[in-house]
Protein backbone atom coordinates (compact mmCIF):
# COMPACT_ATOMS: atom_id res chain seq x y z
CA UNK A 1 0.00 0.00 0.00
CA UNK A 2 1.34 3.05 -1.11
CA UNK A 3 1.87 6.49 1.00
CA UNK A 4 0.54 9.85 0.90
CA UNK A 5 1.60 12.58 2.81
CA UNK A 6 -0.54 15.44 4.08
CA UNK A 7 0.90 18.83 4.61
CA UNK A 8 -1.37 20.34 6.56
CA UNK A 9 -4.07 18.91 8.83
CA UNK A 10 -7.50 21.06 7.76
CA UNK A 11 -10.59 20.47 6.97
CA UNK A 12 -9.92 19.78 3.48
CA UNK A 13 -7.13 17.36 4.43
CA UNK A 14 -9.30 15.74 6.64
CA UNK A 15 -12.17 15.40 4.18
CA UNK A 16 -9.54 13.47 1.51
CA UNK A 17 -8.13 11.48 4.31
CA UNK A 18 -11.22 10.18 5.27
CA UNK A 19 -11.68 8.94 1.43
CA UNK A 20 -8.12 7.39 1.46
CA UNK A 21 -7.83 5.91 4.06
CA UNK A 22 -8.82 2.72 2.88
CA UNK A 23 -6.43 2.31 -0.25
CA UNK A 24 -3.08 4.56 1.06
CA UNK A 25 -1.12 4.66 4.58
CA UNK A 26 -1.58 8.03 5.44
CA UNK A 27 1.01 10.55 7.09
CA UNK A 28 0.64 13.67 7.98
CA UNK A 29 2.84 16.74 9.15
CA UNK A 30 1.31 20.13 10.67
CA UNK A 31 2.23 22.80 13.46
CA UNK A 32 0.75 21.35 16.41
CA UNK A 33 1.25 17.66 17.68
CA UNK A 34 -2.04 17.84 19.63
CA UNK A 35 -4.55 18.67 16.17
CA UNK A 36 -2.53 15.89 14.77
CA UNK A 37 -3.69 13.63 17.30
CA UNK A 38 -6.64 15.06 16.71
CA UNK A 39 -7.12 14.65 12.83
CA UNK A 40 -5.80 10.94 13.49
CA UNK A 41 -8.80 10.51 15.66
CA UNK A 42 -11.43 11.87 13.44
CA UNK A 43 -10.28 9.77 10.19
CA UNK A 44 -10.69 6.68 12.48
CA UNK A 45 -7.15 4.62 11.50
CA UNK A 46 -3.56 4.64 12.74
CA UNK A 47 -1.42 7.54 10.84
CA UNK A 48 1.84 8.77 10.70
CA UNK A 49 2.40 11.97 12.56
CA UNK A 50 5.23 14.64 12.22
CA UNK A 51 5.73 18.19 13.01
CA UNK A 52 6.41 20.71 10.45
CA UNK A 53 10.10 22.19 11.43
CA UNK A 54 12.29 20.48 9.40
CA UNK A 55 10.01 17.81 7.82
CA UNK A 56 11.75 16.41 5.44
CA UNK A 57 9.68 15.10 2.40
CA UNK A 58 12.62 13.57 -0.57
CA UNK A 59 11.15 11.03 -2.94
CA UNK A 60 7.33 11.20 -1.15
CA UNK A 61 4.37 11.66 -2.39
CA UNK A 62 2.85 14.98 -0.88
CA UNK A 63 -0.49 16.50 -1.04
CA UNK A 64 -0.45 20.07 0.05
CA UNK A 65 -3.08 21.17 1.73
CA UNK A 66 -1.95 24.20 3.67
CA UNK A 67 -3.61 27.84 3.09
CA UNK A 68 -2.36 29.67 -0.13
CA UNK A 69 -1.19 32.60 2.20
CA UNK A 70 1.03 30.02 4.14
CA UNK A 71 2.71 28.47 0.85
CA UNK A 72 6.23 30.92 1.45
CA UNK A 73 6.19 30.03 5.21
CA UNK A 74 5.63 26.19 5.01
CA UNK A 75 8.18 25.97 2.21
CA UNK A 76 11.01 27.48 4.42
CA UNK A 77 10.06 24.95 7.23
CA UNK A 78 10.74 21.98 5.28
CA UNK A 79 13.16 19.95 3.65
CA UNK A 80 14.02 17.81 0.74
CA UNK A 81 12.63 17.65 -2.92
CA UNK A 82 8.77 15.57 -3.25
CA UNK A 83 8.14 12.65 -5.77
CA UNK A 84 5.26 14.68 -6.66
CA UNK A 85 3.77 17.23 -4.78
CA UNK A 86 -0.40 17.93 -5.57
CA UNK A 87 -1.74 20.59 -4.13
CA UNK A 88 -5.62 21.34 -3.31
CA UNK A 89 -4.65 25.33 -3.01
CA UNK A 90 -7.30 27.58 -5.12
CA UNK A 91 -5.44 29.83 -7.20
CA UNK A 92 -1.52 28.75 -6.50
CA UNK A 93 0.09 28.19 -10.03
CA UNK A 94 2.30 25.39 -10.95
CA UNK A 95 5.44 28.14 -11.23
CA UNK A 96 4.90 29.29 -7.57
CA UNK A 97 4.72 25.86 -6.01
CA UNK A 98 7.73 25.05 -8.16
CA UNK A 99 9.59 28.04 -7.51
CA UNK A 100 8.68 27.27 -3.21
CA UNK A 101 8.51 23.79 -3.01
CA UNK A 102 11.14 22.64 -5.81
CA UNK A 103 9.18 19.23 -6.41
CA UNK A 104 10.53 16.10 -9.50
CA UNK A 105 6.47 16.63 -10.33
CA UNK A 106 3.77 18.96 -9.59
CA UNK A 107 0.07 18.66 -10.15
CA UNK A 108 -2.45 21.01 -9.05
CA UNK A 109 -6.28 19.53 -7.74
CA UNK A 110 -9.29 20.99 -6.83
CA UNK A 111 -11.39 18.12 -5.06
CA UNK A 112 -14.54 19.45 -2.95
CA UNK A 113 -16.01 19.03 0.32
CA UNK A 114 -17.77 15.70 -0.78
CA UNK A 115 -14.57 13.98 -0.87
CA UNK A 116 -15.21 13.00 2.96
CA UNK A 117 -18.05 11.08 1.56
CA UNK A 118 -15.91 9.62 -1.74
CA UNK A 119 -18.53 12.00 -4.04
CA UNK A 120 -16.00 14.54 -5.31
CA UNK A 121 -15.60 16.43 -8.16
CA UNK A 122 -11.98 16.76 -8.50
CA UNK A 123 -9.74 18.48 -11.65
CA UNK A 124 -6.73 18.36 -11.98
CA UNK A 125 -3.87 19.80 -14.45
CA UNK A 126 -0.16 20.00 -14.37
CA UNK A 127 2.85 17.72 -15.59
CA UNK A 128 1.28 14.94 -17.76
CA UNK A 129 3.51 12.36 -16.54
CA UNK A 130 1.73 12.22 -12.97
CA UNK A 131 -1.50 12.42 -14.84
CA UNK A 132 -2.35 8.51 -14.70
CA UNK A 133 -1.26 8.53 -11.04
CA UNK A 134 -3.33 11.48 -9.70
CA UNK A 135 -6.16 10.48 -11.35
CA UNK A 136 -5.78 7.45 -9.71
CA UNK A 137 -5.38 9.08 -6.20
CA UNK A 138 -7.79 11.29 -6.65
CA UNK A 139 -10.26 9.11 -8.30
CA UNK A 140 -10.66 7.43 -4.68
CA UNK A 141 -12.82 10.65 -3.91
CA UNK A 142 -15.12 10.14 -6.67
CA UNK A 143 -14.79 11.52 -9.93
CA UNK A 144 -11.92 13.38 -11.80
CA UNK A 145 -11.37 15.33 -14.56
CA UNK A 146 -8.16 16.81 -16.20
CA UNK A 147 -7.95 20.12 -17.57
CA UNK A 148 -5.78 21.17 -20.26
CA UNK A 149 -4.58 24.59 -18.53
CA UNK A 150 -4.27 26.67 -14.94
CA UNK A 151 -7.40 29.45 -16.32
CA UNK A 152 -9.87 26.16 -16.32
CA UNK A 153 -9.46 24.56 -13.32
CA UNK A 154 -9.60 28.23 -11.86
CA UNK A 155 -12.79 28.17 -13.23
CA UNK A 156 -13.10 24.74 -12.10
CA UNK A 157 -12.81 25.96 -8.64
CA UNK A 158 -15.48 28.48 -8.89
CA UNK A 159 -17.28 26.12 -10.07
CA UNK A 160 -17.26 22.55 -8.30
CA UNK A 161 -14.79 23.65 -5.78
CA UNK A 162 -17.20 26.01 -4.02
CA UNK A 163 -19.85 25.12 -5.46
CA UNK A 164 -21.16 22.99 -2.29
CA UNK A 165 -21.12 26.36 -0.57
CA UNK A 166 -23.71 27.57 -3.14
CA UNK A 167 -25.92 24.89 -3.07
CA UNK A 168 -25.77 24.59 1.18
CA UNK A 169 -27.37 27.97 0.78
CA UNK A 170 -30.26 27.08 -2.04
CA UNK A 171 -30.73 23.80 0.37
CA UNK A 172 -31.18 26.19 3.42
CA UNK A 173 -33.61 29.12 1.74
CA UNK A 174 -36.24 26.43 0.47
CA UNK A 175 -36.21 24.86 3.83
CA UNK A 176 -36.84 27.47 5.12
CA UNK A 177 -38.90 28.47 2.98
CA UNK A 178 -40.87 25.49 3.62
CA UNK A 179 -41.18 26.67 7.47
CA UNK A 180 -42.40 30.26 6.85
CA UNK A 181 -45.18 28.40 4.92
CA UNK A 182 -46.28 26.05 8.25
CA UNK A 183 -44.02 22.85 7.87
CA UNK A 184 -42.59 21.45 10.89
CA UNK A 185 -38.58 22.24 10.66
CA UNK A 186 -37.69 18.78 10.84
CA UNK A 187 -39.82 17.58 7.82
CA UNK A 188 -38.70 20.46 6.12
CA UNK A 189 -34.85 19.36 6.07
CA UNK A 190 -36.07 15.50 5.55
CA UNK A 191 -37.73 16.82 2.54
CA UNK A 192 -34.66 18.89 1.76
CA UNK A 193 -32.47 15.68 1.62
CA UNK A 194 -34.65 13.68 -0.35
CA UNK A 195 -34.97 16.57 -2.73
CA UNK A 196 -31.18 16.75 -3.50
CA UNK A 197 -30.70 13.21 -3.10
CA UNK A 198 -33.36 12.12 -6.07
CA UNK A 199 -32.22 15.63 -7.82
CA UNK A 200 -28.56 14.29 -7.68
CA UNK A 201 -29.12 10.90 -9.92
CA UNK A 202 -31.60 13.03 -12.06
CA UNK A 203 -29.06 15.39 -13.53
CA UNK A 204 -26.49 12.73 -14.10
CA UNK A 205 -28.56 12.00 -17.19
CA UNK A 206 -30.88 14.93 -18.13
CA UNK A 207 -30.00 18.05 -19.18
CA UNK A 208 -31.01 20.53 -16.86
CA UNK A 209 -33.00 22.13 -19.14
CA UNK A 210 -35.13 19.52 -20.31
CA UNK A 211 -35.57 18.25 -16.05
CA UNK A 212 -36.80 21.52 -15.65
CA UNK A 213 -38.99 21.15 -18.13
CA UNK A 214 -40.38 17.74 -17.29
CA UNK A 215 -41.54 19.34 -13.97
CA UNK A 216 -43.20 22.49 -15.29
CA UNK A 217 -46.87 22.25 -16.25
CA UNK A 218 -48.19 25.50 -17.69
CA UNK A 219 -49.82 27.61 -15.20
CA UNK A 220 -48.97 25.20 -12.45
CA UNK A 221 -47.21 25.31 -9.21
CA UNK A 222 -43.45 25.37 -10.38
CA UNK A 223 -44.17 27.20 -13.27
CA UNK A 224 -45.49 30.26 -10.20
CA UNK A 225 -42.41 29.09 -8.22
CA UNK A 226 -39.84 29.22 -10.60
CA UNK A 227 -40.66 32.42 -12.12
CA UNK A 228 -40.27 33.93 -8.61
CA UNK A 229 -36.68 32.61 -8.89
CA UNK A 230 -36.36 34.68 -12.02
CA UNK A 231 -37.77 37.77 -10.22
CA UNK A 232 -35.29 37.60 -7.47
CA UNK A 233 -32.40 36.99 -10.30
CA UNK A 234 -31.26 33.78 -9.30
CA UNK A 235 -29.95 32.62 -12.76
CA UNK A 236 -28.06 36.37 -12.72
CA UNK A 237 -26.49 35.56 -9.29
CA UNK A 238 -25.15 32.09 -9.82
CA UNK A 239 -23.85 33.24 -12.87
CA UNK A 240 -21.93 35.90 -10.70
CA UNK A 241 -20.88 33.51 -8.07
CA UNK A 242 -19.04 31.67 -10.02
CA UNK A 243 -17.37 34.40 -11.99
CA UNK A 244 -16.80 36.10 -8.84
CA UNK A 245 -15.02 33.22 -7.26
CA UNK A 246 -13.01 32.94 -10.44
CA UNK A 247 -11.43 36.20 -9.81
CA UNK A 248 -10.92 35.77 -6.83
CA UNK A 249 -9.11 32.47 -7.59
CA UNK A 250 -6.00 34.50 -9.96
CA UNK A 251 -6.02 37.22 -7.12
CA UNK A 252 -5.41 34.47 -4.57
Amino acid sequence: MKTITFIGNGNMALGIAKGLKSKYKIEVVGREMKKLEQFEKSIGVSVEKHLLDGFDMTDKMVLLCVKPANVAEVSQKINGKAKVLFSVLAGTSLEKLRTHFNPHAVVRTMPNLAASIGKSMTTLTGDEAYKDEAEKLLGTIGATLWLASEKEIDIATALAGSGPAYLALIAEAFTDGAVKQGLKREDAMKLMRGLFDGFGSLIQVIHPALLKDGVMSPGGTTAAGYSALEDGGVRSACINAVEKAYKKATEL
